[in-house]
């Protein structure tokens, strides 16, 4: 049996926003770990009184990705100057901006990639300060993920 060795080196990226465009190159800008969340459950099912199943198949593509940084990346300030563009340009009443955000991933080592649009930012993250550097997790929104794998 062949053995596979997993890097998160062989994670290459780009998120757009209109705040810019940040490259992503696993391993070199801060980053803990990256989770993409689907948020439909595909499945529900109904249970009748008798134990008949019925199954519904439940439509929706949008998830969410969860980015995890120290506080001090470059990818953390890019996100917090990107959230702040597009906050600023929505209290200003321009609105086309807010979920106009494009994430795509690829690993290097299976080709398995998540293409993400019309993302928008959840909230800036809690951030501790403390006796020592910490982490920050980014939570952005999604409309539509998309994940392929070749």
């Amino acid at each position: 049996m062949a053995t596979t060795t997993y890097s998160f080196k062989d994670l290459k990226g780009v998120i757009t926003t209109a705040g810019g465009v940040f490259p992503l190159v696993g391993g070199n800008v801060g980053v803990g770990s990256i989770t993409i969340t689907m948020s439909e459950d595909r499945t529900v099912q109904d249970v009748a009184a008798d134990g008949s199943v019925m199954p519904s198949y439940v439509a929706g593509d949008n998830g969410s990705v969860s980015i995890e940084v120290q506080q001090t990346s470059a990818l953390h300030k890019y996100l917090l100057g990107a959230y702040n563009t597009v906050k600023s340009l929505a209290d200003a009443g321009v609105l086309a901006t807010w979920a106009s955000g494009v994430i795509s991933f690829i690993t290097l080592l299976d080709g398995s990639t998540h293409q993400l649009t019309g993302v928008s930012f959840q909230r800036i993250p809690a951030k501790a300060y403390a006796a020592h550097g910490a982490r920050v997790t980014w939570t952005l929104m999604a409309c539509k993920v998309v994940n392929l794998n070749f």
